[in-house]
């Protein structure tokens, strides 16, 4: 008969080994990574069609508060986005819809947002409770224009987080494992005419 000792230490056991094989099972593929990859930067890219369309001055007030749902869903809870200017050192923080309301409030009677270059800048790293980290870099070209001939250009080079994380669903009754990709916080690291 065995003791009370003896099943705990074979419950330990048991639990080590399937935290371990469930650390093991949470490795990325070189291929599952290439397609995590394609999948951040298209997010990415989504972003940067997001800010374009809540900045243009002839966009609706109702389509843009649809784009403002649909970026909001790109994010990890609690990101902010970095707002920078060439007349001023300072840098401010919005979360995520205070960002794009900011961003429809502009003074501006013309504005265009633009981004290029979009590149990861640093490689997926893996973090302790399983989640993966990486870092994209973006250019911004924004150009804000008034109908009185007040005019403002800057290029502001931005770091995205990205997050990677394995989560699961049910699909037909069945428990199916997939790779989520939400964006971080948007920081910026310099601001040029």
């Amino acid at each position: 008969m065995l003791n009370h000792k003896t099943i705990i230490a074979s419950l330990f056991t048991l639990l080590v080994s399937v935290c371990i094989a469930n650390a093991q099972s949470a490795e990325i593929s070189p291929e599952r990574k290439l397609a995590i990859d394609s999948l951040a930067l298209e997010k990415v890219r989504d972003l940067s069609k997001y800010i374009s369309i809540v900045g243009n001055k002839n966009t609706p007030f109702s389509e843009a508060n649809r784009v403002i749902d649909r970026a909001e869903e790109l994010f990890a809870t609690g990101a902010e986005i970095g707002v920078s200017s060439l007349t001023s050192s300072d840098i401010t923080y919005y979360t995520v819809r205070p960002y794009f309301e900011h961003l429809m409030a502009l003074n501006y009677d013309q504005v265009s947002i633009r981004w290029y270059d979009i590149q990861y800048i640093s490689d997926l790293e893996r973090q302790p409770d399983g989640t993966y980290v990486g870092v994209i870099t973006i250019y911004q070209r924004f150009e804000g224009r008034s109908d009185d001939g007040l005019e403002y250009k800057d290029t502001t080079k931005k770091d995205i987080t990205v997050f990677v994380q394995k989560k699961e669903t049910q699909i037909g009754g069945r428990t199916i494992d997939f790779w989520d990709v939400l964006l971080g916080d948007i920081r910026v690291s310099e601001t040029t005419t």
